[in-house]
């Protein structure tokens, strides 16, 4: 049984009809999946991990992490692993451990709606800033919550505007402040600078709260040593993802919050549970997946997973320019910002794109060969268009490969 369009997939499996070849739609929606595979090079998400494995051990059964990961009773969970995944993501953040708590959550978007409600629990009053290259999620955390907002500006290259951001504070210095830094921005993985964001909040006497959304470059950076949870640096939480860079084939993230911050969940007596967490019951599998890639490769593992995504990505940069296609990345990125190209190259790489500009992610599992065939592509699609018209990158971002 053959299926053409997704239209004609999507009656194969109709419930309302019978029979329904189970077998040949699932084995549909696999081929597509690894067709896809090739040429997917434009969201991020790590495909060099094998998570077998578990999924053999654990996948037929319910795993399911209900209360707070401090718990311990109830039906078959993964909280002992949830809590090992905690630690390691705090630890490799230098967050303290006497003022620390996390779970794991069903991705970036859940973590910053976590902490936003924390933070929001001990200031109510506040008004929540972010910038224009944050992510969607928050201010559709800001929505749910009930929040005011303020919208500050970002630069060229992604990274919030903080003269907008004082400018902001300053007409509303009355008020606390819930400031969400971004750590790998979406077009760009920019990485706003949580140093200059506390300054801006002391230098107006601005009580508030520190976020840090940190679904991609979060583990990279904190393994570098540049992102860090310490007291020094002010940040009360932070959210990772675990489908990213860890490439866990489920949805799924980490959230930590500063102890100090929360206030304490509601009992609930038919599970004998601690209320914490957003969603009540948490998915257990991912727990145990993210166990499984950080006990698979350890710090040293993944620094070195970190290296050749980023060696990657400026050899990318090297060939997309050498062949006449602007290009360009930060220095910490696996994200190659580049001039957008012809719909037919969009389509076949499953390219991100906001008007001019798109993206690649070169993260780990993206071959050289994949990243020549689409700089070919890109050359042969458009080949009339290459270099006449300038397309500069931001003055700040590194626009050849790193050195």
């Amino acid at each position: 049984m053959t299926y053409g369009p997704t239209s004609s997939l999507a009656a194969a499996a109709d419930l309302s009809l019978a029979p329904i070849d189970i077998t040949a739609v699932l084995d549909h929606l696999v081929g597509e999946a690894d067709a896809a595979a090739a040429t997917s090079i434009g969201f991020p998400g790590a495909v060099d991990l094998d998570q077998s494995e578990v999924m053999a051990r654990l996948g037929a059964r319910l795993w399911n992490n209900i209360g707070d990961p401090g718990d311990e009773g109830g039906v078959a969970h993964t909280r002992v692993l949830e809590r090992a995944v905690v630690a390691w993501v705090a630890d490799i953040l230098a967050m303290p451990a006497d003022d620390r708590w996390g779970y794991v959550t069903s991705g970036g978007t859940e973590g910053n709606l976590s902490a936003l409600h924390a933070a929001r629990r001990r200031h109510p009053t506040a008004r929540i800033y972010y910038s224009t290259a944050a992510h969607y999620s928050i201010p559709k955390a800001v929505e749910i919550l009930g929040a005011r907002s303020v919208v500050v500006g970002a630069r060229p290259d992604g990274e919030m505007d903080y003269a907008d951001l004082a400018a902001q504070l300053r007409k509303r210095r009355r008020w606390p402040a819930i400031v969400v830094a971004t750590a790998g921005t979406t077009m760009a993985e920019a990485v706003d600078d949580s140093t200059r964001i506390r300054a801006v909040l002391d230098e107006y006497g601005v009580a508030g709260h520190l976020h840090v959304d940190a679904a991609l470059s979060g583990i990279p950076l904190a393994l570098d040593g540049q992102l860090r949870l310490d007291d020094a640096g002010g940040i009360g939480s932070i959210a990772v993802s675990g489908h990213k860079f860890l490439g866990v084939p489920t949805p799924c993230g980490v959230v930590l919050i500063r102890d100090s911050v929360r206030t304490n969940g509601s009992h609930v007596s038919y599970t004998d549970t601690v209320d914490t967490t957003i969603t009540g019951s948490r998915c257990g599998l991912a727990a145990a997946l993210l166990w499984h890639a950080v006990a698979l490769h350890g710090r040293e593992g993944h620094r070195w997973r970190v290296s050749e995504a980023r060696t990657l990505a400026a050899y990318a940069v090297y060939q997309l320019t050498a062949a006449g296609w602007p290009a360009w990345r930060h220095g910490h990125a696996f994200t190659v910002v580049i001039k957008t190209p012809p719909e037919p190259v969009r389509k076949k790489w499953l390219l991100a794109t906001d008007g001019d500009t798109s993206h690649i992610i070169c993260m780990p599992g993206i071959s050289k060969g994949q990243i020549d065939a689409f700089v070919a592509d890109v050359a042969a699609a458009a080949p009339s268009t290459l270099i006449p018209r300038p397309w500069l990158a931001p003055e700040t971002a590194t626009s050849t490969a790193a050195r």
